[in-house]
């Protein structure tokens, strides 16, 4: 069935934790925002859940992380690195109103920002294929159009259209966003969701060429990781995964006998992995979020964090747009405040990533992560009560 588009200020594609965010913050603005969703509402999706302390920041200041933590998901006050045999302990210091970290199933965490963008005005709607932009006869991008799951076309106009829709996104090929910024490395990683292990906060495990992470989630799961670099996954656990992972495991864990005395879980998740990447995140009538305009390797840990990020970060620049601030000043400022947090990350995490570093490198690295991670945290913090 044809029709004219529905009209609105914003339209979003994606309703993943950047897309949900992203609305959640729009529409406090009084904005009429319009979601759009390929997914079903409360569907899962690969993720390693961890929030770094810039994420947990985010949430608080949304009132949000107060939900996150009342729906059971532990509480997260120290992280273990294992390098080889040797184990550091460091214990999550209350900072800037935060005195825990989290690690929440998707399933949550993003129905968490749907209903916190739906309560706060937004739009979301479900089961959206989206296939194309729609631009006006200057070529500024003005919506979209897409089908929904009874094969109805849908158009959606607004002044601004906003891609949260992956590193895959259609946004970003259709608006022809570059890629200023290519890694060189490339992780892969395989987990599943152990019951009954006895895991009080966040482990990461590194030996040569592999990595492990145990991470607590919701309803008493633990998120079991395995890393290797891009070219072994395929060379060594492309053909059995599941027999793969657990061999990885082993050579990275050793003889955890936690590991040991629990239960394989039935379903295992793989990300064969990409190379990081950073892409331009705006163009006449048109911006990106999450993974949409930046990726970092799963091994930093950081992707729910940024995607966070880049909602309050872009709507800073909306709010200065809305204001009279001339448009290409504002979503520049956007692009630049955003490459300056990342660019640290970036290049950490595109090394470890690589999986040709020693012991001892990958502490220089971890150490090099954590400082850009703290610059973040400043920096988000230091963010005006409106933006």
């Amino acid at each position: 069935m044809n029709q004219g588009p529905d009209r609105h200020d914003v339209v979003i594609v994606g309703a993943r934790c950047g897309g949900a965010a992203t609305a959640l913050l729009l529409a406090k603005r009084g904005l009429n925002v319009l979601v759009l969703e390929r997914a079903r509402l409360g569907s899962d999706t690969l993720s390693t859940h961890a929030l770094m302390r810039g994420g947990a920041v985010l949430l608080r200041r949304w009132s949000l992380l107060d939900r996150i933590a009342a729906a059971g998901t532990p509480a997260i006050r120290r992280t273990q690195f294992h390098y080889g045999d040797d184990t550091t302990t460091v214990s999550i210091k209350p900072a800037v109103g935060v005195d825990a970290l989290y690690a929440p199933r998707r399933t949550l965490l993003d129905r968490v920002l749907v209903d916190a963008a739906m309560a706060a005005g937004a739009q979301v709607r479900f089961g959206v294929d989206v296939t194309g932009l729609e631009r006006d006869s200057t070529g500024r991008v003005i919506g979209v159009a897409g089908r929904d799951r009874g094969g109805d076309e849908i158009r959606a106009h607004g002044w601004l259209t906003i891609g949260a829709d992956g590193a895959r996104s259609l946004v970003a090929r259709d608006a022809g966003a570059a890629t200023v910024r290519l890694g060189a490395g490339s992780g892969a990683i395989v987990y599943g969701y152990w019951d009954g292990l006895d895991v009080a906060g966040y482990e990461w495990f590194y030996r040569p060429g592999a990595s492990a992470g145990l991470i607590p989630t919701n309803d008493g799961a633990v998120c079991v990781f395995a890393g290797t670099s891009t070219f072994r996954f395929r060379q060594e656990l492309a053909g059995d995964v599941r027999a793969g992972y657990l061999r990885l495991l082993k050579e990275v864990t050793g003889a955890d006998a936690r590991l040991a005395g629990a239960a394989v879980p039935r379903r295992l998740y793989a990300h064969p992995g990409r190379p990081s990447y950073i892409r331009k995140p705006w163009g006449p009538g048109w911006a990106l979020v999450g993974d949409a305009g930046q990726f970092l390797d799963p091994l930093s840990t950081h992707g729910i964090t940024d995607a966070l990020r880049d909602a309050q970060l872009l709507s800073q620049a909306v709010t200065a747009v809305l204001r009279g601030e001339d448009e290409v000043a504002a979503y520049s400022g956007y692009e630049a405040r955003r490459d300056r947090i990342a660019g640290p990350l970036f290049s950490a995490a595109d090394q470890l990533a690589a999986y040709r570093w020693t012991l001892p490198d990958v502490r220089r690295l971890l150490l090099q992560l954590s400082s850009a991670m703290s610059d973040e945290v400043e920096e988000l913090s230091a963010l005006s009560a409106d933006a």
